[in-house]
């Protein structure tokens, strides 16, 4: 068998750490033939060295590494393959491509927007798509597009990117910028995978628009992750 190891970034704050054992819980659900495991990059535990070890030290000869993270900036192209050297474990060890884009992370985020009351049609509406933001332009530039795709799709208003920290504009500015496209309602969708100190700051820069819930553990973001997991298997290894 090739165990299935899912590394979120990590965080101080305790819901984060939660919603990905949750979310990595679904996943075991929709798969119980496999060997499905958490890891953290950094400030949770465990962290994915010490689990790629458990994972050799348990007779293991092939994993695959499933970044949960939205999108390929810093984490996914140094971070992720640095923590698999670390491990220096005796396994051919794959590292499967990030979740998004992908439609089905859309579709978890505009469930958690319409739950926050956001509909599409509305022409009153304007959206904010906020995220965590990045060094890496291409990152910011794809939920950009995700944004721009929403305002041709859905009838609002106005859809307008946000990021929480390096990269802008963040969410006052894009605020501003859908109130003066007509938008007189405003409402705040979630790039986020779970809970924490970047969601946090958005939801307090959003004043008293509604704010949609982290996408969590979603079971079209569970799918998500096997398909990237059977992507990444080797040729001719069993799952």
């Amino acid at each position: 068998m090739t165990a299935l190891v899912a590394v979120a970034h990590g965080s101080r704050d305790p819901r984060s750490a939660s919603a990905v054992r949750s979310l990595v819980d679904v996943v075991r659900e929709l798969a119980p033939e496999l060997d499905v495991r958490t890891s953290f990059l950094d400030l949770s535990a465990p962290l994915l060295p010490d689990v790629l070890r458990s994972v050799a030290a348990d007779g293991h000869r092939h994993a695959v590494v499933v970044p949960l993270l939205l999108g390929k900036a810093y984490h996914a192209r140094v971070d992720v393959p640095s923590a698999v050297t670390a491990a220096a474990v005796p396994v051919d060890v794959r590292i499967a491509d990030v979740l998004g884009p992908d439609h089905r992370l859309e579709s978890a985020a505009l469930r958690r927007l319409a739950a926050a009351g956001a509909h599409p049609g509305d022409r009153s509406l304007g959206v904010v798509l906020a995220a965590a933001g990045s060094s890496h332009e291409p990152a910011n530039a794809t939920v950009a597009s995700i944004a721009a795709s929403w305002a041709h799709r859905f009838g609002w208003a106005g859809a307008e990117a946000a990021f929480a920290s390096t990269a802008t504009p963040d969410v006052p500015t894009a605020i501003a910028r859908l109130r003066a496209r007509g938008a007189t309602r405003i409402a705040v969708a979630s790039w986020f995978l779970a809970p924490g100190f970047l969601p946090d700051r958005v939801a307090r820069l959003a004043g008293q628009a509604p704010v949609a819930a982290p996408l969590g553990p979603d079971l079209a973001v569970a799918s998500l992750v096997l398909d990237r997991y059977h992507a990444a298997l080797p040729v001719a290894v069993p799952a």
